[in-house]
């Protein structure tokens, strides 16, 4: 049998931050990592490590967002297009074309999501009065009341998965993260 590598070690045991208290001892990824181990010492497994708790992370935390949002009306798919409208600023004015970029999403998609915003009047379209092919379109003050709410409320949710941490090991979190996902494909 094979002795694991220094590389496969944190993947089995807990983890300490300087400046912390020991991570938990045991969670769900760990399990995976360690039957890996169990059949396959030779494999590195911290990847796995790091990108399914990564992914278990973003999964609870849509979830979690998404609640939050359906307070409003409103699911997470929308909220990304009438916040986007919000933070683009006065006059909050986005073409389609402009949002579906912005939100990585087929024309289809972006006209699905504003057909039900428009409908719900938190956003309007109209002509783009610089292309007369073009549509605008546009938060409208329920939408912007809605989204200055909502975005307050995934804001606790988010804050709330964080108060495990300080400020400097979010700081580290935040800086880590970054880096990874500049080395994403």
């Amino acid at each position: 049998m094979t002795e694991p590598t220094p590389a496969q070690e944190p993947a089995t045991k807990p983890v300490t931050t300087p400046g912390a208290g020991a991570a938990p001892a045991k969670d769900p990824v760990d399990a995976i990592t360690d039957q890996w181990f169990a059949v396959r010492p030779d494999l590195d497994t911290t990847p796995m490590a790091v990108f399914g708790r990564i992914f278990r992370i973003s999964r609870a935390m849509g979830d979690g967002m998404e609640r939050a949002y359906a307070r409003y009306g409103i699911t997470r798919g929308e909220f990304d297009v009438v916040a986007t409208l919000r933070r683009s600023g006065t006059p909050y004015t986005l073409s389609p074309r402009q949002l579906s970029a912005t939100l990585m999403l087929t024309t289809g998609g972006m006209t699905g999501r504003l057909d039900k915003l428009e409908k719900a009047e938190l956003l309007c379209r109209k002509p783009d009065p610089h292309d007369r092919r073009g549509l605008q379109v546009t938060i409208t003050d329920r939408g912007l009341a809605l989204i200055d709410e909502a975005v307050e409320a995934g804001l606790a949710v988010q804050r709330e998965a964080l108060t495990g941490l300080d400020e400097a090991e979010i700081a580290a979190v935040t800086g880590l993260l970054r880096k990874v996902l500049a080395g994403a494909p």
